[in-house]
C-alpha cells in the first residue's frame, strides 16, 4: 500500500518513514504543502499523514483543497501538543484521525492500520438497503447520506466518510443513546480518549449538514451519555 507522508522536519520524516517501511508500506515524503497539493492532484494513496505545520501552503489548506475535491483518502493529521483547536480544525475539514507530538511509533503504527481499516471496511449493517426517516436516507451502498424534498427530490449530504460512519452507526442503533466511548470504538476503531472532542466535532458537523437543513432533528444530545439518532420528527 502506498502512504503519502508531508513531513518538513526531516529527522522526524526519517523516522517515519523508516516505520513505515519496515511494515511494508511504500512511502512517498513530501517535505512542504505544495508539493503535496500537487501529488494529491496526481496521485492515489491509501493514506495519508499530514503534518499542519508545513512551508509555503500549510496542513489545514493542504487538507481542505483535499476534500474540496471530493478525495477520500483517509488523513491522519499531526499536530503540536497541545494545540487543540488546530485537531479541531483538521476533524471540522474532515480528517479521519490526529496524533498530538510527541508519540510512540508504535501508537502511530496501530493508529494507520485502524485508519486503513476503517477505510476498507464497512460498517457491518444491522438492516439491508438504506435507511430513510422523514426526509433523509442514508445508503451504505453508495456511502451517502440524501435529504429528501416533498416532491420527491434527492439532495447529497455531502458527507466526509468518517461524518457517513457516524451516521450510518447512530441510524442503525435508531432511538438508542450511544456513549462517545462506543462510538469511537465504532467509527474510528479505536478506544475513547479524555478530552477527545472527535465524536462531538463530527456530531456538530453533521447538524450543520443535515439537521439545519432538514425539517427534524434527527441527532438528539443525551448530556452525560452521549447521543442518540431520532427518526421521530422535532421542530429545530
Amino acid at each position: 500500500m502506498r502512504v503519502l507522508l508531508v513531513e518538513d522536519n526531516p529527522t522526524l520524516a526519517k523516522s517515519l518513514t523508516d516505520a513505515l517501511s519496515q511494515a511494508r508500506f511504500a512511502v512517498d515524503c513530501m517535505h512542504d504543502g505544495e508539493a503535496a497539493d500537487h501529488v494529491l492532484r496526481t496521485q492515489d494513496y491509501a493514506l495519508v499523514i499530514l503534518d499542519l505545520g508545513l512551508p509555503k501552503l500549510d496542513g489545514l489548506e493542504v487538507l481542505r483543497r483535499l476534500r474540496q475535491r471530493r478525495n477520500a483518502v483517509p488523513v491522519m493529521i499531526l499536530t503540536a501538543h497541545g494545540s487543540v483547536e488546530d485537531r479541531v480544525k483538521g476533524l471540522d475539514l474532515g480528517a479521519d484521525d490526529y496524533l498530538a507530538k510527541p508519540f510512540g511509533m508504535r501508537e502511530l503504527m496501530a493508529r494507520v492500520h485502524a485508519a486503513l481499516r476503517r477505510s476498507q471496511i464497512a460498517p457491518v449493517p444491522l438492516r439491508t438497503g438504506p435507511i430513510t426517516v422523514h426526509g433523509l436516507e442514508v445508503d451504505p451502498d453508495q456511502q451517502r447520506a440524501f435529504l429528501l424534498s416533498d416532491d420527491g427530490t434527492r439532495r447529497d449530504a455531502r458527507l466526509t466518510p468518517t461524518e457517513f460512519r457516524l451516521l450510518y452507526v447512530l441510524a442503525q442503533n435508531s432511538g438508542r443513546a450511544m456513549s462517545r466511548d462506543e462510538l469511537q470504538q465504532r467509527v474510528w476503531n479505536v478506544p475513547y480518549r479524555p478530552r477527545d472532542r472527535s465524536v462531538d466535532v463530527c456530531v456538530r458537523k453533521l447538524r450543520e449538514k443535515i439537521d439545519r437543513k432538514a425539517s427534524h432533528t434527527y441527532l438528539q444530545t443525551h448530556y452525560g451519555i452521549g447521543y442518540r439518532f431520532d427518526p421521530a420528527p422535532h421542530s429545530l
